[in-house]
């Protein structure tokens, strides 16, 4: 029976071992059904009039803008 020596017989090849990046193993990906009329948080780049139009009525400038982009994704007959 072979014995292997406890420490290893190059140091600077173990040195090296311990500093190679360990392999990661991306995780697949997690498909999850889309909850309906949930709302997404994003960064929203507009004219500063535009926005000073939909905030001059007050709280609830947000949904005002929401309504008035849904109203123009429907299709007009």
């Amino acid at each position: 029976m072979a014995t292997t020596p406890r420490r290893p017989s190059n140091p600077k090849d173990a040195a090296e071992a311990l500093f190679r990046p360990a392999k990661k193993v991306a995780a697949p990906a997690v498909e999850r059904p889309a909850i309906p009329n949930t709302k997404e948080l994003v960064s929203l780049k507009i004219d500063s009039d535009v926005l000073a139009h939909f905030q001059a009525d007050g709280p609830g400038w947000q949904d005002r803008i929401n309504d008035t982009l849904r109203a123009a994704m429907k299709p007009s007959d």
